[in-house]
């Protein structure tokens, strides 16, 4: 028992010390603090990119010390400030040298007035966050199929932000699409939007950067009840929603031990049979691999 206690002491004690200095991120957030994010892209096949900007409402500590990012591999176009998030002046940035694991610090001088920073950039065809499926390696084999994965510092290959999960952050995004494709989010999904390859999304709710994820592709939905739901490839729908007709049940039963859900929604996405990982567990829309659709509810 008293080992128990000291181990837990020590976690503790760990954890507390991390979070004041997290060595896997460049950041600065005890002096500039980023609170929400403005993502807007194009998702580009062809190229395997995005390409777009990412607006920082940045809460400042430090009147004279800049903004510090992470990053990787990203091309850096141009980077604007602006005091009352309407006017925009052009701005300056430096990219650090690059480390093969945390990647290259960004350090933008922030003027004495700003509140947000809008950066342009585009995004490397090999980002590790973000994974580009052939049509061969989808369900119906027409249509190409992405998806990120940030976990554990991914995001900063493909989102110009302080990526450590001491930082939380609310966020919107525009994503445009080839016309057929669907895009989701962890965020706000409207099932009902049309397909028109023009999709808005809005995460309420602070969450790590890591927990912001992105997936494109043929998808359909299919409602399981008011608050839930599940998006797969039109192979897989009818099939994924009969075996995962008891999601409602069991946020019911979880409720009961922790008290109400909080997020509105709880949906989930089957993805293609070529997704590597058993699944990722974001806010509002879980990641999972078809390998649970076993037939007899078993692997649910």
């Amino acid at each position: 028992m008293r080992h128990s206690i000291f181990c837990f002491l020590i976690l503790v004690t760990v954890g507390i010390n991390a979070a004041a200095q997290d060595y896997h991120s460049f950041a600065n957030p005890s002096a500039v603090r980023v609170r929400h994010v403005d993502l807007d892209w194009d998702v580009l096949f062809d190229q395997k990119i995005l390409k777009g900007s990412a607006t920082l409402t940045v809460e400042r500590t430090s009147p004279t010390e800049p903004l510090i990012l992470d990053t990787r591999d990203l091309k850096i176009e141009k980077v604007e400030t602006s005091g009352n998030g309407t006017t925009y002046a052009p701005g300056t940035f430096t990219v650090g040298a690059s480390d093969p694991i945390l990647g290259a610090s960004l350090t933008i001088p922030l003027p004495a007035n700003a509140t947000r920073v809008r950066i342009h950039y585009s995004t490397s065809p090999g980002a590790s966050g973000l994974q580009w499926l052939a049509p061969a390696q989808t369900a119906g084999k027409k249509d190409p199929f992405m998806f990120t994965q940030s976990q554990a510092i991914h995001a900063r290959s493909w989102i110009p932000l302080q990526d450590t999960p001491s930082v939380r952050v609310t966020y919107t995004a525009r994503v445009r699409t080839p016309r057929d494709l669907l895009a989701v989010m962890s965020a706000e999904n409207d099932a009902r939007t049309p397909r028109d390859g023009d999709y808005s999304f809005r995460m309420r709710q602070p969450i790590p950067s890591y927990l912001i994820a992105l997936a494109v592709g043929d998808l359909r939905f299919r409602s399981l009840s008011r608050r839930t739901g599940v998006y797969a490839e039109p192979q897989v729908i009818a099939r994924a929603a009969s075996e995962l007709s008891d999601t409602e049940r069991m946020v019911v039963a979880t409720e009961r031990l922790y008290g109400p859900y909080r997020w509105g929604r709880y949906d989930i996405l089957v993805l293609p049979a070529s997704f590597p990982y058993g699944g990722m567990e974001y806010p509002l829309l879980t990641f999972t691999t078809p390998t649970i659709l076993a037939g007899d509810k078993s692997l649910v």
